[in-house]
């Protein structure tokens, strides 16, 4: 509940999308598993080609941050790694909740920058939680 009102919070101020999918177990690279879900999710079809997907795999203390391709252009090189390090230290915290929700409200500041809300604008993609059990 908390996630999915983080998520309509940081929507709220931008055109931007994001998603956050958990899985129990990730085998191999976790950004391939990021944008295998991305794809199978079809975030790639926002209209302005900004959504985020947040991954994780809690069994395998795996994840990884994807954006699409009009926000890549935007963020500097190392935002989604500084992003993915600042909940990899809330994790070790055992801040899970607090610290995915915070991740959340930084990549929504983010993508208010370059994407700004426009009046029209419609929920393109689930707020919820998506879930899935991993490989």
């Amino acid at each position: 509940m908390a996630i999915s009102k983080a998520i309509l919070k940081a929507e709220s101020q931008t055109s931007g999308e994001v998603r956050v999918h958990v899985d129990k177990k990730c085998s191999g690279d976790p950004q391939k598993e990021a944008i295998s879900h991305f794809n199978r999710l079809k975030m790639y079809k926002t209209k302005n080609r900004n959504g985020i997907l947040i991954y994780i795999a809690y069994e395998d203390r795996k994840l990884a941050i994807i954006g699409d391709k009009n926000i890549n252009e935007k963020v500097p090189d190392n935002y989604w790694e500084n992003t993915k390090d600042q909940l990899i230290d809330s994790f070790k915290k055992e801040e899970y909740v607090n610290g995915l929700v915070q991740a959340i409200s930084d990549v929504g500041e983010k993508l208010k920058l370059y994407f700004p809300y426009y009046e029209d604008d419609i929920n393109e993609l689930a707020n919820e939680l998506s879930q899935g059990e991993g490989k």
